[in-house]
């Protein structure tokens, strides 16, 4: 016959395993109470994980929600520079394509008349 862990030489009948230990209502109440304690550690344990969760899902949410935002921003200002550029472009596009009609005029004149622009 094999022993309690599945040893062949180690047998019941050999004396070695005394199942007759006995506990008293004292050491059981103790086990019972230690056992609540942990119990009670692991809930608290669990509360703050769940807690902590939250917390971080909060926090990236918050900071996926700022990146979406700080792009829109740098979208936006660089949307905007490129409108401001096209409108500083564009009428130093408009007097090149009316000085040479203001050059026509002023030779259709006698080249007597000065342009809007002074020169």
């Amino acid at each position: 016959m094999s022993g309690p862990n599945g040893d062949p030489t180690i047998s019941t009948d050999d004396g070695i395993i005394n199942d007759e230990d006995e506990f008293g209502e004292e050491e059981y109440a103790a086990i019972n109470s230690m056992l609540d304690q942990i119990n009670s550690y692991l809930d608290d344990l669990e509360e703050r994980n769940d807690a902590l969760n939250g917390k971080l899902h909060d926090l990236l949410e918050s900071n996926r929600q700022a990146r979406q935002e700080f792009r829109a921003q740098l979208l936006g200002s660089s949307t905007q520079e490129e409108h401001h550029s096209l409108e500083v472009l564009s009428p130093a596009k408009e007097e090149e394509k009316s000085s040479p009609s203001e050059e026509r005029l002023n030779k259709e004149n006698g080249g007597s008349q000065m342009s809007d622009s002074g020169v």
